[in-house]
């Protein structure tokens, strides 16, 4: 498939978390996945060191394993206090039905995520779950600093070729039985997220109900 025509502004804003608009019967070509990767290498990183590492799963038993595994943590998340749930039942009624939507496209990809054709699984050389003190913070910053923006540019230019994608992290609470379904390396390898890939049913895509920006700008001082 061609690229959409698509302005930076628009593609910024209207790259959307897909969940319920995933095609789940389309397959999706691999060589338009590897398209979206080149352009993700060219992401920045922490040093240049490029310690990046892209895992793409489409074995329908690996990806059945995967979904089971993301149910399993998505019924522990379901009532953990951070939850999108949670969040909903105490978000101001205005914003409500916006809530009410993100617990239920949630709820709809933690009982498809398998029938997903691409999993993809972006991981950075090292581990990083002991770290304590003053340098723990600088030490995790760094290190997924120089994964995600790589994630964001797949995810973009996956937009502008028609994918849908969704930026999700609950497989981690079983990470170490995920690395071993793929063979990650668990002991120097560390999984930051897996974005379902698919094409999406519909047109298009609009801007998000988002909350002021006065919520959330501190200038000189918070």
């Amino acid at each position: 498939m061609s690229k959409i025509e698509i302005g930076v502004d628009e593609l910024l804003t209207t790259t959307r978390t897909v969940r319920k608009r995933l095609d789940l019967e389309r397959p999706v070509d691999l060589s338009l996945v590897s398209e979206c990767l080149d352009i993700a290498c060219q992401a920045p990183s922490g040093s240049n060191a490029q310690g990046w590492h892209f895992v793409i799963v489409t074995d329908a038993d690996k990806r059945r394993a995967i979904g089971d595994l993301y149910s399993k943590a998505f019924d522990a998340y379901r009532d953990m206090p951070i939850s999108a749930h949670a969040l909903a039942a105490g978000t101001e009624p205005d914003y409500r039905p916006v809530m009410d939507e993100v617990v239920s496209s949630a709820e709809h990809l933690a009982v498809h995520l398998a029938q997903v054709p691409v999993h993809f699984i972006p991981c950075v050389e090292g581990r990083f779950d002991g770290l304590t003190g003053p340098m723990a913070n600088a030490t995790h910053s760094g290190a997924f600093g120089s994964i995600l923006p790589a994630v964001w540019s797949f995810m973009l230019a996956a937009r502008a070729r028609g994918l849908g994608t969704a930026y999700t992290t609950l497989h981690l609470f079983h990470e170490q039985k995920v690395a071993e379904i793929l063979g990650i390396p668990y002991d120097s390898v560390t999984q930051v997220a897996l974005i379902p890939v698919a094409y999406y049913t519909g047109s298009t895509f609009k801007p998000a109900k988002r909350r002021g920006l006065d919520n959330f700008l501190h200038v000189d001082e918070w």
